[in-house]
């Protein structure tokens, strides 16, 4: 009998016992930390990963629809920073109200019904006649992309082991990044000709691709365990393992390195807690002053370059779709390497050399779209290293009782920045000018730096129960 069949066959006939005793979750934790990365977890994670890309689409897409939008219904830039944060407001909601919902019912449930809501919104939003109605469909629409990133980044993350954990995972948030380039893609090639709707109409196509994929997928095994439901559970991390058996593995005897103990209930207030409370206001901090600039500069930067510069439409877009594939270019490179640099050491390097080109861009005063183009562009990359990579960073340092509710609360602060920072660009250019307003990026960047070096921790190579008793 080989060692798989017999450490599953031991779980599956001492299941009730293991549970009373308290060791069995704990020897769930191991058997799935010795997993490889099977077919059935790759393929799980890219339709995760598919739902993310048209996530990341819908929350960019009224970027490139608002350069027309500006003309159409003559907004001023208050009105257009406005609708441009109303789907980040939406995604506070949505962040922290599904992170919570997603403790007690579960990961899939969850990121079923966020698809479905986005989804729909995108169909409202054809019909949207003028400002107020945008902004009110967008608000409803963040509700539901607010919601999937950080119940998704939850559920992934209790799937893979502690070895590899950040290159397989941030290559699944590279997905958020290219559904970004292809709002891009699509906005240079349909909205010259057909207008800002194709832009939404776009977005239905993951109603027809992901839900029926929904039931190749199983419920989070260590969310399961978490709960006291070890027996479904154990079938599914038996069913794992025969996976790995049946490719070829050799699965080693599982170690168990972190005890078992009564879960808690899950609770907010937890957060801030013990270890936790510095953790919590670390990551907020870090999420905050991150998307802030990385938000407030991608979604305005094709409405500056037609607004302010006066490029034509097709160089908007391609400008702001230049900016978005640079993203990409640092955060694949941040996803092959993360794990050998460590999250603390990149972290710190990317907020200390992202605002290198603000500066340079605030004294040079702006003055030409080629300066915003590489200075601001060069600036979005590196700190899209750290905005793209934050939902590991917080999926690993909450445990499983409060890895949902605690990526969602945070990346609540990911909202409040993300909304905050259209509006900035919105009020200092029509105040101080756009100089100014890069200055200003900078030295928020530059608080992200100090808050990082002091207080955030180390997680790389460490099993999730071990970093969160």
């Amino acid at each position: 009998m080989s060692t798989h069949d017999m450490s599953a066959g031991v779980v599956n006939a001492d299941a009730s016992t293991a549970a009373a005793s308290g060791v069995s979750n704990a020897e769930l934790v191991a058997r799935l930390e010795r997993l490889p990365i099977t077919r059935r977890i790759f393929w799980t994670r890219n339709i995760i990963g598919a739902a993310t890309f048209f996530d990341g689409y819908t929350v960019i897409c009224i970027a490139y629809a608002m350069p027309l939008l500006v003309q159409e219904w003559g907004l001023d830039p208050k009105q257009t920073g406005m609708i441009l944060s109303a789907g980040y407001l939406g995604q506070l909601l949505g962040a922290v109200f599904f992170g919570w919902l997603a403790e007690r019912v579960g990961r899939l449930k969850v990121l079923l019904f966020t698809i479905l809501l986005f989804v729909s919104m995108d169909v409202a939003c054809l019909f949207a006649t003028g400002a107020l109605m945008m902004m009110t469909l967008r608000f409803v629409q963040g509700i539901g992309t607010g919601g999937e990133v950080p119940v998704a980044s939850a559920y992934i993350n209790e799937y893979i082991s502690s070895k590899g954990r950040g290159r397989f995972f941030l290559l699944y948030e590279v997905m958020f990044l290219l559904g970004l380039v292809a709002a891009g893609l699509i906005a240079r090639a349909f909205v010259p000709l057909y207008g800002w709707k194709v832009m939404f109409i776009v977005g239905l196509v993951p109603a027809f691709i992901l839900l029926p994929c929904r039931f190749f997928m199983k419920e989070s095994p260590r969310w399961l365990a978490s709960q006291g439901r070890l027996a479904e559970a154990d079938r599914i991390v038996t069913d794992l393992e025969r996976s790995a058996v049946a490719q070829g593995f050799t699965l080693e005897e599982p170690k168990v390195t972190v005890q078992g103990k009564k879960q808690e209930n899950s609770h907010w207030s937890g957060l801030f807690k013990g270890i936790y409370r510095k953790r919590t206001f670390t990551i907020w901090t870090m999420w905050f002053t991150s998307y802030l600039v990385a938000n407030g500069m991608i979604t305005w930067l094709p409405t500056l370059y037609r607004q302010t510069y006066k490029l034509s439409l097709e160089t908007s877009i391609s400008y702001g779709l230049t900016t978005s594939v640079m993203g990409v270019i640092a955060s694949v490179l941040c996803a092959l390497l993360i794990d050998k640099v460590g999250r603390k050491r990149w972290y710190t390097f990317a907020f200390l050399l992202a605002p290198i080109p603000l500066i340079v861009l605030a004294l040079l005063g702006a003055t030409t779209a080629e300066q915003v183009l590489i200075c601001a562009g060069l600036s979005y990359a590196i700190i899209q290293t750290v905005t793209f990579s934050l939902y590991l960073y917080s999926a690993e340092i909450y445990p499983t009782r409060m890895r949902a509710i605690g990526t969602g609360l945070g990346s609540g602060w990911l909202r409040l920045g993300s909304s905050a920072g259209p509006i900035v660009v919105g009020t200092i250019m029509a105040s101080s000018g756009i100089s100014t307003m890069f200055g200003f990026f900078a030295g928020i960047l530059l608080i992200g730096a100090v808050v990082t070096m002091l207080f955030a921790i180390e997680t790389k190579d460490r099993v999730l129960e071990e970093l969160s008793p």
